[in-house]
């Protein structure tokens, strides 16, 4: 066996590997202008894979935290998470910023636990994600200055930059969905305090409002298993009032609980009850009949997020902004919409 070591990738490695040529990779690399985030982004990745040395971010960046909110009842990472947190982690690379992550609840948010998380990184600013400040947090946020972004949050109040999936709109148009195919008397199930999830309930109502329809919200205490309580909560309700033809939930965890309660009471899907669920999670595919359902792009809220909190750095005294992602229609076997595109 040869103890020759192996021989350095070039930039014309980089080049082939990206389908792009020397001349880009050579621009990219030296972080000049001119070239598009996609590319950039792409060959950056070719070059990490490959082992290629690229230069490390200034000293000077600031460094960052990203608090992530833990699951309620595991207290582990949910899995809606697990993408943003992906995107926030890739672009913070790209961009040089340095990038730490905690797992905590929403209820240990304080001021002295977010301060003191803070200091043992060394960060100067802070990612809230799936994390709506409290009021102690949010005053503390704004006196001490702290660079701050709400990543899947938003804050009434406009006082911090946040990013989130178009929650009011992609649930009038996940309700739409069902009324286009013809449905009047709809559920929504739903659960949670955050201003997201209220977002989604107006959208739902808005819809069915439109066209006269009767729209009711079931709350779930979300207290042990979303799919359980969604479960026992449709069974209730459609025998107290059989009446209802669809439900939106607001997720897919919700709507495969959904799903489980209808077939149990022998509703054929769709064609007796319709389902549309939210986010596009791994269950949504492998529920059977695949879930339709509204794909938000979890890479994507991370990636914003940073690029949020760079512009943050630069220009401190920026008015706080909130940007939406739209999300897209998934089609499912618990909706039939025909031949629609």
């Amino acid at each position: 066996m040869s103890d020759t070591p192996a021989k350095p990738f070039r930039q014309s490695d980089i080049a082939a590997r990206a389908g792009v040529s020397v001349s880009t990779v050579s621009r990219v690399l030296a972080n000049e202008p001119g070239i598009s985030e996609d590319v950039r982004r792409q060959i950056l990745k070719v070059a990490s894979d490959l082992g290629y040395p690229l230069k490390a971010g200034p000293k000077t960046t600031p460094g960052t935290l990203a608090l992530i909110a833990s699951n309620g009842i595991t207290g582990v990472l949910s899995i809606f998470y697990e993408g943003i947190v992906e995107g926030l982690r890739s672009e913070a690379a790209l961009k040089g910023i340095p990038f730490d992550i905690r797992l905590v609840s929403e209820a240990k948010a304080t001021p002295e636990t977010v301060r003191d998380l803070m200091n043992s990184v060394g960060a100067h600013g802070l990612f809230l994600v799936g994390i709506d400040p409290g009021q102690a947090l949010s005053e503390w946020l704004i006196e001490s200055r702290t660079p701050v972004i709400l990543v899947n949050g938003t804050d009434p109040h406009l006082r911090f930059d946040g990013v989130s999936p178009s929650n009011f709109f992609g649930a009038y148009a996940a309700t739409q969905r069902l009324i286009d195919a013809g449905h009047r008397r709809i559920l929504h199930l739903t659960g949670s305090h955050r201003q997201t999830i209220r977002d989604r309930i107006r959208g739902f109502e808005t819809a069915v409002a439109s066209v006269g329809g009767d729209a009711r919200v079931i709350r779930l205490p979300f207290e042990t298993n979303a799919s359980v309580e969604a479960h026992a909560a449709t069974l209730a309700s459609l025998k107290q009032d059989p009446g209802f033809s669809a439900a939106f939930c607001m997720n897919d965890f919700v709507a495969v609980g959904v799903l489980e309660a209808v077939t149990e009471l022998g509703l054929r899907v769709p064609k007796d009850f319709a389902i549309v669920g939210f986010d596009d999670l791994p269950c949504a595919e492998m529920s059977s009949p695949r879930l339709a359902t509204m794909r938000v792009d979890r890479l994507a809220l991370g990636r914003e997020a940073v690029g949020m909190m760079h512009f943050r750095f630069r220009h401190p005294e920026a008015p706080a902004r909130h940007v939406s992602h739209s999300v897209i229609p998934v089609r499912g076997g618990t909706l039939d919409e025909g031949q629609r595109s």
